[in-house]
């Protein structure tokens, strides 16, 4: 089986029993691994030194299959399911995290939106580039003045000028945003139905009045670029509306809730290496005159680890294989809101957990800015406020349980 084509032969394949992946997933799981040590591991300290993303990442992606996983094969994509790009984001994690994140926002916050939510036109125009990485995509949600109530602050407008929409707003915290070709955006095109009048639209980053207006300078996630998008004026073709106007709301939704089960992806693959770094380096520091694995306290914090991580693991697959086939405009609601809730807050506050303990065990070398530990625990705290910050989840949760 070829990396192109595993997605393709995964598609709607059911995880036996007690969440164990499949002889083939597990097989995806590996090749996306050797491919990320080999070809995105070395990219590590440039990224995070200069806030650089490299342009070879996505043309590399695609051309291992990693792009499109489930973008339908005659648009250049894999035809695959989303489980697999899930266990791509695990993979990426664990060598290049900021790599994982970014590729997160390309494929499944723009890319499958597209596939999932837009006009066969749209998909036409713009799958392919996004498949063949000759294109980068992003989604822009998240304003100066709306962040977790992104729907009900959200400040950003569109008004229908003839053949055009014309947007007029700034998003912030915009994952890709400095990169991205296609940037898929929510804007209020109804303000007296509230958050009921809301559309989402793709823009080009050559469209008239779009720009962007600052590249963030981060603690975490250093390479993954991010910015801050202004809308001026922006005149975006009456076609390029994706789904229909005043009901994006359905749009965003559904897409929170698959962002919510592949980004705790990130967290395992995040939390999986920094075990492994922590449990060879008590292997081969010593101290007082045996290696520090040898003292119980060492010992407990590795087997703590383990715990958490392994939960994760089965938290995380669980919840991928519920989301697998999660209908267009489903989502938002019910167990799958909660399920995606909880996954995301366990994976996340356990990756922070399983890392901080790394950090403990590596000790003053933990701390050197330099060091891929150090790294890692300077990005994990983004994933308890992204994707709905550690207080919101803990809100659908409690509010799922309570509508019973």
């Amino acid at each position: 089986m070829t990396q192109a084509t595993a997605g393709a032969e995964l598609a709607n394949r059911p995880l036996p029993g007690a969440f164990e992946l499949s002889p083939e997933q597990q097989e995806v799981l590996d090749q996306a691994d050797r491919f990320a040590r080999a070809e995105l591991a070395p990219l590590q300290q440039r990224m995070d030194d200069e806030e650089w993303w490299p342009p070879v990442v996505m043309p590399a992606l695609a051309r291992v299959g990693y792009l499109g996983v489930t973008a339908p094969v005659e648009l250049g994509g894999a035809g695959g399911d989303f489980f697999t790009s899930g266990l791509i984001a695990q993979a990426l994690a664990r060598a290049n995290h900021a790599v994982s994140l970014s590729y997160v926002a390309h494929e499944n916050l723009c890319l499958n939106n597209i596939v999932r939510n837009a006009s066969s036109g749209l998909q036409r125009r713009y799958v392919p580039r996004l498949c063949d990485g000759s294109a980068i995509g992003c989604l822009a949600l998240t304003e100066p003045g709306a962040g977790s109530d992104a729907l009900g602050s959200m400040a950003t407008t569109a008004r229908r000028e003839g053949d055009c929409w014309v947007l007029n707003g700034t998003k912030l915290f915009i994952t890709n945003g400095p990169v991205a070709d296609v940037i898929l955006v929510y804007a209020r095109t109804d303000k007296a139905r509230g958050t009921k009048g809301i559309s989402a639209f793709l823009v080009e980053k050559g469209f008239p009045g779009f720009r962007v207006a600052q590249k963030l300078d981060k603690m975490g996630f250093r390479g993954s670029v991010t910015a801050e998008l202004v809308f001026e004026d922006c005149r975006v073709p009456a076609e390029n509306l994706v789904g229909v106007a005043n009901e994006g709301v359905a749009v965003v939704m559904s897409g929170l809730d698959l962002e919510r089960a592949i980004v705790a992806m990130i967290n395992l693959g995040m939390a999986e290496r920094a075990f492994a770094l922590a449990l060879d380096y008590a292997r081969t520091r010593r101290q007082f005159g045996k290696a520090i694995g040898d003292f119980q306290m060492v010992q407990a914090k590795l087997a703590d680890m383990y715990v958490q991580v392994e939960t994760m693991r089965t938290f995380c697959y669980r919840t991928l294989a519920a989301t697998n086939d999660l209908e267009t405009g489903a989502g938002g609601r019910g167990d799958i809101h909660k399920l995606t809730a909880a996954c995301i807050l366990y994976a996340a506050e356990g990756c922070t957990k399983v890392i901080t303990e790394a950090v403990q065990i590596f000790g003053g070398s933990g701390y050197m800015r330099e060091t891929e530990i150090n790294r890692l625990y300077r990005a994990t705290k983004l994933l308890e406020i992204g994707a709905g910050t550690s207080e919101i989840r803990r809100l659908i949760i409690a509010g799922e349980l309570l509508r019973g």
